[in-house]
Formats: structure tokens, sequence, C-alpha cells
């Protein structure tokens, strides 16, 4: 079976796919739908084989949000379609401006996939749900079984932590430093030539296009970290819908250091 996914992707996920027995079938999207997948998107991919098309709202490596008015009409095509639409909510607290409606308040014929990772701030704590249709839970429990169990206790714990009022306090205070890091990087990056036509609305990502200086995203970032010493994602990281033309920047450092990499980034042009 197909699952239909938008390229630039997270990367993992077409392993997922094929890990499963799937064939990721990925689909070019550009600036013109925020570098997400839409309506239109569906109904030219979606073919015999096809069983599922995954999208992520907000989404990594664009951070851009799908509309609930596209997210509705996916949902009315998968289930046309007799498939399903999978939505990859992970970043889904960590939205700036825009519309954050999670795809649960549109239908429940839909698989949402979450975590503490993000939001939350558990990376590496390694807990995380799924809501599925009422239909999957018992295939979906015997396969959770089989792949995990069940989540270490200490995590479950600390996942249930990070809902003291306290906390969300903390994590609300958090999201707007994301979205002032996001409001520096954004004019900076354009002034030093990358192009940026969509504004990211959430996640902690900026999809740069990188053409400007290099046709060779890749060569770019290595010489990047190498001579300057900063890091960033080269495009073909995320797919091969003209990766070499892009890179990624994650604003996962304070403001201070954001500067202090601009200033690198600054030196290492004007000695190309």
């Amino acid at each position: 079976d197909e699952v239909i996914l938008a390229d630039p992707g997270y990367p993992a996920n077409r392993q997922f796919v094929r890990a499963m027995g799937g064939v990721p079938k990925s689909v070019p999207v550009d600036a013109s739908s925020a570098y997400q997948l839409a309506p239109d998107h569906l109904e030219r991919a979606w073919g015999e084989r096809t069983a599922a098309a995954l999208v992520a709202t907000p989404s990594n490596p664009t951070g851009t949000l799908i509309s609930t008015e596209r997210l509705a009409a996916m949902v009315e095509i998968a289930r046309a379609k007799e498939g399903t639409l999978i939505v990859d909510e992970i970043y889904h607290g960590l939205v700036y401006e825009g519309d954050p409606t999670t795809v649960l308040a549109l239908a429940d014929d839909v698989f949402v996939i979450n975590s503490f990772s993000k939001y939350f701030n558990m990376t590496g704590w390694r807990l995380g749900w799924m809501v599925v249709p009422e239909s999957y839970i018992t295939s979906i429990d015997r396969l959770s079984q089989n792949l995990y169990l069940a989540a270490p206790t200490t995590a479950q714990y600390a996942g249930l932590a990070a809902f003291e009022p306290e906390t969300l306090a903390i994590l609300d205070g958090r999201v707007k430093e994301f979205k002032a890091r996001r409001d520096y990087l954004l004019p900076e990056l354009r002034r030093l030539g990358f192009d940026i036509p969509v504004t990211p609305q959430g996640a902690f990502y900026i999809y740069a296009g990188c053409a400007k200086h290099t046709g060779d995203s890749f060569v770019f970032v290595r010489d990047l970290l190498e001579r300057a010493g900063v890091a960033i994602a080269p495009g073909n990281d995320f797919g091969s819908n003209q990766s070499e033309k892009y890179v990624r920047f994650a604003y996962t450092n304070s403001i201070e250091r954001l500067k202090e990499g601009v200033r690198r980034i600054a030196r290492f042009l004007r000695a190309r």
C-alpha cells in the first residue's frame, strides 16, 4: 500500500512506511501551498494502491500550518477514497500565528500522532500518544505490545507532571521565547540573502532558499560548519524536491547565540 507524503518532509516518515511494508509516495510541494500537502495534491496523487496520506501541522522542516479549511477538505477526500488521513501534531502546541485546530475537532475517523517531545520539552523521555478510530484500537494495542509494550513508568509520571499549572506556565513562556527567536531570525536571514517566501507559523524551523549563495546546499552546509562553526541542515535531509536549493535553520538556542550565528554566517558569506 502507498502512503502519500509531502516533499520536503520529516525524513523518518518515509522509513516508517517502509518498515511497515508500505510504499512512500512523495509529492513535491512548494511555497504556493506553504510547503504543505493541499487537497488538490491528494486528488491528483491518490491511486488504486494508496491507503493513506500523512501530513504534519506544523511541519518539520518548514514550520508551516495546514488551514482548518484545507484539513477538513483532506479529511473528506481520504474518506471518499476509503482511505485514511494520518496527522502528525507533534508540534501542535508551538504555534505563533494562524489556526492551530486539531483535526480531531473535524473528524473522528482519523489517526493523530502526538508527543511530549516538542511542546512539553521532553524529547529524551520518549513519551507520546496516538488517537485512532475506535475500530482500530485492538489492532494498535496488539502492535504496541510487540513493539515496545509500554512507556517507562518514570516517563509516564514525568508526563503527568507536565500538566501541572506551574509547568504549563513555564511552557507557555517558552512558546513566547520561540516566537521572539523566530521574529529575530527571519529578517536577519532575509537580509543575508536567504529566500523565505512563507513565514513559518509554528515549530522552531525556518526552511530557506539558498540559491543566491550556492547550487549545492549539502556542500554549503558542510562548509558553513567547518569554516564558521554554524550547524544547519541541508535540504536533501528532507527529500529530493529541489533540495539542493534549500537549507533548514532551527532556532532552538538563545537569541544571543542566534545573533552570534548570524554574525558568523555573514562573515562566511563575505569570504566566499
